[in-house]
């Protein structure tokens, strides 16, 4: 059976403020999207990567220029992150001997592998599984100009590989669009199904601002 991993990389850097978008920026000598694409290249799986078609270009090149040969193909990205995994999906064709797909923000290059095989196992066994981590800062809900503080006790940030038995992520992405999909999960539970929540890795940061970069820098020279 085959597992595949879509690693979704749609990113501009606008918030980051950066001229190449931030998937493209150096982590440890390379672009973060090639770190983030070698956490899955144990060769057991068929890797994925979504990309604006007006970045395909970019990104050959800097496979040429890194010497980056990991295994992998491009399929174009969509307007949003579901329509991005939606082109994936599509793209892969019969699933009879495929057993779970995963989906990777393609900047979280610092995912453990022993963090991807808990959340594997969790979706060959329950169907859907995705990391979760704690949160340390107190949290208020905000609507109009009311705010109140709620339990942080009962939330959790929501991380990713987040991973799929094939059939189940095929059929909920076969659902209508709707603004409310945040990510797969939100798509699978749309479609009617329970999804089953393991211990992340707080060092599994997803790269969006300057900051981030810098921790991750460090984490990755020290062995996270």
């Amino acid at each position: 059976m085959r597992t595949i991993a879509i690693i979704v990389a749609g990113g501009s850097g606008t918030r980051f403020g950066a001229q190449l978008p931030k998937q493209f920026l150096e982590l440890g000598g390379k672009p973060i999207l090639m770190r983030t694409i070698e956490a899955f290249g144990d060769g057991s799986f068929d890797i994925i990567v979504t990309l604006p078609v007006d970045q395909m270009t970019l990104w050959k090149d800097l496979c040429h220029k890194y010497a980056f040969t990991m295994p992998h193909r491009v399929v174009p990205g969509g307007d949003t992150r579901w329509h991005s995994v939606k082109n994936a999906l599509d793209s892969i064709g019969p699933i009879e001997d495929v057993d779970v797909i995963a989906v990777h923000d393609g900047v979280r290059p610092l995912a453990s592998t022993a963090l991807i095989e808990r959340v594997l196992e969790a979706a060959r066994h329950d169907g859907a599984a995705i990391p979760v981590v704690m949160l340390n800062d107190s949290v208020r809900q905000v609507t109009g100009d009311i705010s109140h503080a709620l339990d942080r006790s009962s939330l959790r940030a929501v991380q990713t590989p987040q991973a799929f038995e094939a059939k189940l992520l095929m059929d909920a992405y076969s659902l209508p669009y709707e603004p409310t999909f945040t990510d797969d999960a939100s798509v699978v539970e749309r479609a009617g199904h329970v999804v089953t929540l393991v211990e992340g890795e707080p060092h599994n940061l997803k790269i969006t601002r300057p900051m981030d970069l810098a921790l991750a820098e460090y984490l990755l020279n020290h062995d996270a």
